[in-house]
């Protein structure tokens, strides 16, 4: 399985001045190592806990449908799931009729639930042949974010 960010959040999760402010810093010398601390704390979150912080778009990428009538997503929180696209043999792809599943972004982990009796589209590739376009994210601005993790984000930037 693959995540492969397609629409990068337009802001950081916490920003440069509340960076400064919590490490106590005056003036703009510093500013270019703390936005590199906020991108690799961020990266760090994100990575280690299966998080998308602030809103993006994501593709998931996976080679086989688990043997069930759900398949968990490996991101959280999930707003909305666009497609689901299984890929043939010779490249073609079928956009899995959203008729036949919904997006469960309440349950943690998020999950792709089939309505009925439908059973999943058998792709024609072995290997990354299901594509599942997401989007993800707290929301749209760093207030979005719950606290705790802000507070995190801001403690890994003063410990690096």
């Amino acid at each position: 399985m693959a995540l492969i960010r397609t629409s990068a959040p337009l802001v950081p999760p916490i920003t440069l001045a509340d960076a400064k402010a919590h490490l106590r810093v005056d003036g703009a010398d510093e500013d270019a190592l703390i936005t590199s601390l906020i991108e690799t704390a961020t990266a760090h979150v994100e990575r280690g806990f299966g998080l998308a912080l602030i809103t993006q778009g994501v593709t998931i990428i996976r080679d086989a449908w688990p043997d069930s009538w759900l398949v968990e997503l490996p991101l959280t929180p999930v707003q909305a799931v666009a497609s689901v696209t299984t890929f043939e043999a010779d490249g073609g792809s079928i956009v899995f009729d959203a008729g036949h599943w919904f997006a469960d972004t309440v349950s943690h982990p998020p999950r792709i639930v089939l309505h009925g009796t439908a059973p999943w589209p058998k792709p024609g590739r072995r290997a990354n042949g299901i594509e599942i376009a997401v989007t993800a994210g707290f929301g749209d601005a760093p207030s979005d974010v719950p606290e705790p993790i802000r507070q995190a984000l801001l403690l890994l930037v003063a410990h690096w």
